[in-house]
């Protein structure tokens, strides 16, 4: 069997699917590796690199895409017109694609695909249970968000981060407000303490409460039951109306005290919820901050901008998308791990085996045999 690494084609995307460590081990197991030449160069893996691992380097995109078994990918691939050249038309018909193919957002994308007969799998559904933990792709890139998203807050801030006691007197510290205590958000409460803030969370999970108070972080609760607030899987539930209204109440209540916010929240396959409204942005002093990782579906805040950095109302909005691809190192490495987990799964005697009684296959495959086949996707339109 032989596995394909493009080159990634979405601009300001550096990460790689498989760095030279994965291949080394892919090798080991008697797999063909082919990596379109310069792949790996944004996360500061040669070519050199994965040649000293048994891969064949290609010169061209087409030969990677064309030749594979398996190709593997970040980014979900091109389908031509506005997003880039049709890189699914370039695939082998019947090989099998792994990536974060964002299968909600790109019902076009899933039907070409299948008209392809490609078996995608798609690393966003990994079911989120315990065997599966070692391939969550959404863990590992929260992770790494979350990080970056403080770092980028705090390098916006025109303020110091920990308090100081000087000859010139003491300086308070910053004030942070993280919304959501998902993996993103967790991240996000150690690394603000890190750099010595006094942080809150709020979430609308209050099973999540001990997670926030090991941290250092102080827990802002909202009154909602775990059946209203949490799904089977672990993910936040869109609440109703009258708790979404307390739940804006609430966290206006902290925002006049508060520096820089940053929020994580968003409901798989459903618009980001709006938790910060323009009101309560003219509530905050004078250069606060507020980083919205959820800008991608939509936003918490609704005065963020799409893969932009604005000031409103005398407060930095950063709108900043894809942030694990600006630590592409670890975010790669992170990636790759999980991508080898899910195919040393998949792998059998005489290569992939796609076993779609297995709840992490079939959570994970979304076409197969020219249909969308992923009981979520069936009937969704985007």
């Amino acid at each position: 069997m032989k596995i394909g690494i493009p080159k990634e084609i979405l601009p300001g995307e550096n990460r790689v699917a498989l760095i030279p460590d994965s291949v080394k081990k892919l090798k080991e197991q008697g797999l063909e590796i082919v990596l379109e030449s310069g792949a790996g160069a944004g996360s500061n893996h040669s070519d050199e690199d994965y040649a000293g691992c048994g891969a064949e380097i290609a010169s061209s995109h087409q030969a990677v895409l064309g030749g594979a078994d398996l190709i593997v990918k970040v980014m979900p691939p091109a389908t031509g017109g506005d997003d880039g050249p049709d890189e699914v038309s370039q695939m082998k018909e019947g090989a099998a694609l792994i990536g974060l193919l964002q299968p909600f957002n790109r019902r076009g994308m899933l039907e070409k695909l299948a008209a392809r007969n490609l078996t995608a799998m798609s690393m966003e559904m990994v079911p989120r249970i315990s065997r599966a933990q070692n391939m969550d792709v959404l863990s590992s890139m929260a992770t790494v968000g979350g990080y970056k998203a403080v770092l980028m807050a705090a390098n916006a801030f025109q303020r110091f981060f920990p308090m100081f006691m000087t000859a010139a007197g003491t300086i308070a510290p910053a004030r942070v407000l993280i919304l959501g205590a998902g993996v993103a958000g967790l991240q996000a409460i150690a690394t603000a303490k890190r750099l010595g803030a006094v942080v809150e969370a709020f979430d609308t999970r209050p099973v999540v409460k001990g997670e926030v108070e090991s941290l250092g972080a102080k827990f802002i609760a909202l009154d909602a039951s775990h059946e209203e607030a949490q799904d089977a899987g672990g993910y936040a539930k869109e609440l109703s109306e009258a708790h979404h209204r307390k739940e804006l109440e609430l966290i206006a209540s902290r925002m006049a005290r508060t520096d820089i916010i940053i929020t994580t929240a968003q409901i798989p396959g459903k618009k980001a919820p709006v938790l910060i409204t323009e009101a309560m942005v003219k509530s905050l002093k004078p250069g606060s901050v507020i980083l919205d990782m959820a800008v991608e579906g939509g936003g918490n805040c609704e005065l963020t901008e799409y893969d932009t950095t604005v000031v409103k109302h005398g407060v930095t909005l950063i709108g900043k998308t894809n942030l694990p691809s600006l630590m592409p190192v670890h975010a790669s490495q992170m990636y790759s791990r999980n991508i080898l987990n899910l195919i040393d799964h998949l792998m059998g005697e005489d290569g992939l085996q796609f076993d779609m009684e297995d709840p992490i296959t079939a959570g994970v495959v979304v076409t197969q045999g020219g249909s969308i086949v992923h009981p979520a996707l069936r009937g969704g339109e985007g």
